[in-house]
């Protein structure tokens, strides 16, 4: 879509979107094909295909139907008349008799080219292939982050109602009640930062994949 038609989805910022508990495992390679670079490498490596069979086909002699009408006469008055006319019809046959060699080095030409194609096509699924697999990798560790992560703000919530409760006691200093909030705050800007980072990672692994996946 143009740039333009965007504009009213992201002129305002939003919030960060829900990142799914899980996504698909063994994704399937065929979604690799949408993707726009693994497929002109695959398009490239079938017009390559396609060339070598033309050459090849030159090898073979070429069949032709001509046909002829006219009119033929020894004076311009005669043209007009009947027996002026004049017409042939008959095949023929072209056979590429003296010119095998170079036939056949354009066929050498276009194997050569179409096995840079293929080799292309590969470089590029495979390189599509990896991409997919570091965004995976990354999506899964971060994910495992915001685990640690999460359990750490409950665990420092759980400590901040302690020692609110022991300083409401006067069985400890406020300052003890400055420090479990410190770690607290700390812990949740953390978990922010890897919902940040999922959400960054989860597009990562939709443009690699060229559109995401269905369940």
């Amino acid at each position: 879509k143009p740039p333009t038609e965007l504009s009213d989805l992201l002129g305002e910022a939003g919030h960060v979107p829900k990142i799914p508990t899980s996504i698909a495992a063994g994704i399937p390679a065929d979604l690799l094909r949408r993707r726009p670079d693994v497929r002109r490498a695959e398009r490239e490596l079938a017009a390559a295909t396609a060339r070598v069979g033309v050459a090849t086909a030159d090898l073979y002699p070429k069949f032709s139907i001509g046909a002829f009408l006219g009119l033929a006469s020894v004076t311009s008055g005669d043209l007009v008349k009947w027996p002026s006319r004049t017409w042939s019809l008959g095949p023929s046959v072209a056979f590429p008799i003296f010119e095998g060699g170079k036939i056949r080095a354009n066929i050498e030409v276009q194997s050569a080219r179409q096995e840079q194609a293929r080799i292309g096509f590969e470089r590029a699924f495979l390189s599509a292939l990896g991409e997919v697999e570091d965004a995976l990798v990354a999506y899964l560790q971060e994910w495992e982050r915001r685990k640690s992560s999460a359990e750490a703000v409950a665990s420092n919530e759980r400590a901040v109602r302690l020692v609110n409760d022991r300083y409401t006691k006067g069985l400890t200093a406020f300052l003890d009640v400055l420090e479990a909030e410190r770690s607290l705050y700390g812990t949740q800007q953390q978990l922010a930062q890897s919902d940040v980072q999922l959400s960054l990672n989860l597009v990562a692994l939709y443009k690699a994949l060229g559109g995401g996946w269905q369940e």
